[in-house]
């Protein structure tokens, strides 16, 4: 988990100084090498002079003197840890550099560095007066993560001398999520405005062939098709148009339930058991797949809104752009379980026309709910089931019945939404997610009386 690299350091920590003014700086205590040594020391000179042994004397002479020096010579400063720059982690890897600045007479440090997802390294580390790491480590998790918590003692007198022990503690980082990439999305039944890259159903400009009419008062002559025309009507007494369709914009709402953050293992969805921190939660999942879609539907100058179903307040409003997209991915790292949400008595107000995707667990009813009452109002809607792939293998026979109870109303919930005419993504299935919407935006992009 460290990787040091050294080097000349520049900064703050150049300019220390190695005490406080006006103090006596920090005690370095004796080690264990020390009392060792000095002790062997002391041994010796008693037992040749007990003895009548001048060698064996001679032999106590070095390690007194090692003790002693170590003693004169030992360091009266401080040493100073210096944290780095955060670099992105929007890949998942976390990485911070920390600067070692050490007083004259201390040779080496001792590092103790810890995360939660990495357990805890230990190293002994040689600073020649100053010295750079970089710590780095990767992450399964997204969102407000934390760092490393760095402990820390200077050695000094060849390891006889210790400093006392410093903790420099961890920084939150935000980890955001990275998508996974889609092929094709599907659309929306009725797009909004007369922009946009896909065709309405409107008759306009800009959008493709729509039909070849006669000419009419106030259709535009330079819409005539003069090869249609030349076909038709030989001696020009009718002309004929290229009427077309309209461009439009799909408004797409994100609603994510930020009010279950669940593992694979049923023994902690109750909050008993914490969840193993190698293991990404459902809202890790849903973070991903929220960031897939929005980039889809935003790469193609679409609208896209985010909905949270665990505050009541708008999280964000429809947008679009390259801008609006690091807004959706830093508004989709920031969604966490916010103590016990009230239920809701109604579903938030989406505009109409709007694609919903609802990302949940369906552990509870009102996910499933919201999903039916936006359905009912003739709104496209898109369930995707976030539950991580579960693990049974620690269930003993209480908690496996108690997760059947719980897996078949699920599945029942599921299935009621299926039946209503929401379509059900399970995530975890990535060939299955795939082929589910490349089908939906197969059926969406295909105009009534078309045969693709």
């Amino acid at each position: 988990m460290t990787e040091p690299s050294s080097g000349p350091a520049t900064g703050p920590s150049a300019a220390r100084p190695a005490a406080p003014p006006g103090g006596q700086g920090p005690v370095w205590a004796p080690g264990a090498a020390l009392v060792w040594t000095a002790g062997a020391a002391l041994l010796l000179l008693a037992l040749g002079a007990l003895l009548g042994r001048p060698d064996v004397a001679l032999l106590g002479v070095a390690p007194g003197v090692s003790a002693a020096w170590a003693v004169w010579a030992r360091p009266r400063g401080e040493v100073w840890v210096d944290p780095g720059d955060v670099p992105d982690p929007g890949t998942g890897e976390l990485t911070r550099s920390y600067r070692l600045t050490v007083p004259p007479g201390c040779t080496a440090v001792r590092l103790r560095v810890s995360r939660p997802e990495h357990g805890t390294t230990e190293a002994l580390v040689a600073v020649p007066g100053r010295r750079e790491l970089v710590l780095s480590a990767r992450t399964v998790r997204t969102g407000p993560q934390p760092l490393f918590t760095v402990e820390h003692q200077g050695l000094g007198g060849g390891g006889m001398l210790v400093g006392p022990v410093g903790e420099e503690p961890a920084d939150l980082v935000t980890v955001l999520p990275v998508g996974r990439g889609m092929p094709a999305l599907p659309l929306p039944r009725r797009l909004r405005g007369l922009t946009g890259q896909h065709d309405s159903q409107r008759p306009g400009q800009g959008g493709g062939l729509r039909d070849v009419h006669p000419f009419l008062p106030g259709d535009d002559t330079r819409q005539v098709d003069w090869k249609v025309t030349a076909r038709r009507s030989p001696r020009l007494e009718q002309l004929y148009v290229r009427r077309t369709f309209a461009l439009g914009e799909a408004l797409v709402v994100l609603v994510v339930d930020s009010r279950d953050d669940v593992g694979p293992d049923p023994l902690t969805w109750g909050g008993m058991h914490p969840i193993r921190p190698d293991d990404a939660t459902s809202l890790d999942i849903a973070r991903q797949a929220a960031v897939t879609v929005a980039e889809g539907y935003l790469a193609v100058g679409d609208r896209v809104a985010v909905e949270d179903l665990g505050v009541h307040r708008r999280t964000l409003r429809p947008g679009t752009g390259r801008r609006h997209l690091d807004r959706v991915v830093q508004q989709l790292a920031m969604v966490a379980p916010e103590g016990d949400p009230p239920r809701r008595v109604r579903p938030p107000r989406l505009p109409t026309g709007s694609l919903v995707y609802v990302f949940s667990t369906f552990l509870d009813p009102e996910a499933a709910d919201m999903a039916r009452a936006w359905r009912r109002q003739g709104l496209a809607v898109f369930a995707v089931d976030v539950l991580p792939r579960v693990r049974t293998g620690r269930l003993d026979s209480r908690h496996w019945l108690a997760y059947r109870l719980v897996t078949l109303e699920r599945r029942d919930r599921l299935a009621d939404l299926t039946a209503t005419g929401v379509e059900v993504l399970h995530w975890a299935d990535v060939d299955g997610t795939t082929e589910r919407l490349q089908l939906a935006a197969r059926r969406s992009h295909r105009r009534p009386g078309t045969l693709r």
